[in-house]
């Protein structure tokens, strides 16, 4: 792989270095929009794309034919379509007075999610003699956002008559698509598809990443992939088809040999059962890496599996007592010195999947992507 940009903490300075790799974030896209048969693929860029980087990851997936976009918050949309004017860029959190004006003007799509809104955006172009596109957001069981079936329904034959806006999509969000088998499932798409049938001249809009790959129902004419793109889980147990898009590495800062019966870290939650070398590495819960993974001592602990782990060249190295701000310890006992030498610990990478590193912590790996922070080092890397 070749680095195309380095961004962040300079390497030299930097305790952690983060690297995505683009040629796997494309080849991710490329499956789902396979995937998605005839539907139209955009992708879910919000958070800072899950946290890796909007402008590089659009870059990417701009140059492979992806056109459309979602966004959470208007800021997000503006900054796409300063670098792509023709990217039609969906608002998902909807608008509010103060917020119009912005988004009218910076050509964004708002996702509207009650007759107020609807209204707001009618009386704003109105008084402007236009029209400008929205979608709608139709709520068919996650009582998030959204209209309900019923005024969805009753709003398309008012607007059919008074042409308050002008819908350019219809869509809703599935509240258990990572459990194919969960019956509100089919309760959301019956509901859809009612909504669906009647604004029959409008693109219709149901399939998260867990959808697209749940089956050809849910695809209907537009999918909206989101943390498959980033190479995360999104059904629960199947095996993750998406590549690995992300590198997380912590520096070495200090090795030593501590006996056994010593304790680490704060509160002396952990006693060593057994001679050890411990690992501190410059990353902490400071940087995004969760202290309820620690090695104990700290309230999930008992609640999941085990702590989490690093890997170095293929050796698994538990981490030890409470995680700190700043710093992190890792048990590398039995790790050779030569493989200790190269001065770095994997901490979600191809050895410890995202998804992996998440349950260690007792979450789910969209927080954790978008939890990393600002001190890392980013490299993006690919092949061209």
């Amino acid at each position: 792989m070749k680095p195309v940009e380095k961004s962040g903490v300079d390497s030299r300075l930097a305790g952690g270095r983060l690297t995505i790799d683009l040629d796997a974030l494309v080849a991710n896209y490329q499956a789902l929009k396979k995937m998605s048969g005839n539907a139209r693929c955009a992708a879910v860029v919000k958070a800072n794309a899950y946290g890796l980087g909007a402008d590089k990851v659009v870059e990417a997936l701009w140059g492979v034919g992806c056109d459309t976009y979602f966004v959470a918050l208007p800021q997000e949309g503006f900054a796409i379509k300063r670098l792509y004017p023709k990217a039609t860029v969906f608002v998902l959190n909807g608008l509010h007075a103060q917020s119009i004006d912005s988004i009218a003007e910076g050509n964004l799509v708002p996702v509207l999610a009650s007759i107020e809104q609807i209204e707001l955006w009618a009386r704003y172009w109105q008084k402007r003699g236009s029209r400008r596109p929205c979608a709608i957001q139709v709520d068919t069981g996650m009582n998030r956002l959204g209209l309900s079936v019923e005024e969805t329904i009753a709003f398309r034959a008012r607007n059919l008559k008074e042409h308050l806006v002008t819908p350019m999509l219809i869509m809703s969000h599935l509240a258990c698509a990572d459990e194919p088998s969960h019956p509100l499932n089919a309760q959301q798409l019956e509901s859809f598809q009612k909504v669906a049938s009647v604004f029959d001249d409008v693109e219709s809009s149901l399939a998260n990443s867990s959808a697209i790959q749940s089956g050809d129902d849910y695809l209907f004419d537009l999918t909206r992939p989101g943390i498959a793109l980033y190479g995360g889980d999104s059904i629960e147990d199947v095996v993750n088809p998406m590549r690995p898009v992300i590198t997380l590495e912590a520096r070495i800062v200090q090795i030593r040999d501590v006996p056994k019966g010593e304790t680490v870290s704060y509160g002396a939650t952990q006693t060593l059962e057994r001679d050890s070398r411990i690992a501190t590495v410059s990353v902490g819960y400071a940087d995004g890496y969760p202290r309820a993974g620690s090695g104990a001592g700290v309230a999930l602990r008992n609640a999941v599996d085990s702590a989490a782990h690093g890997s170095i060249q293929g050796h698994k190295v538990p981490l030890l007592g409470r995680m700190t701000m700043d710093l992190s310890m890792f048990d590398v006992t039995g790790v050779p010195d030569e493989a200790l030498a190269r001065g770095w610990i994997e901490l979600i990478g191809r050895d410890i999947l995202l998804d992996d590193a998440a349950r260690a912590a007792g979450t789910i790996g969209y927080e954790l992507l978008t939890s990393l922070g600002h001190r890392y080092e980013r490299i993006y890397v690919s092949n061209g």
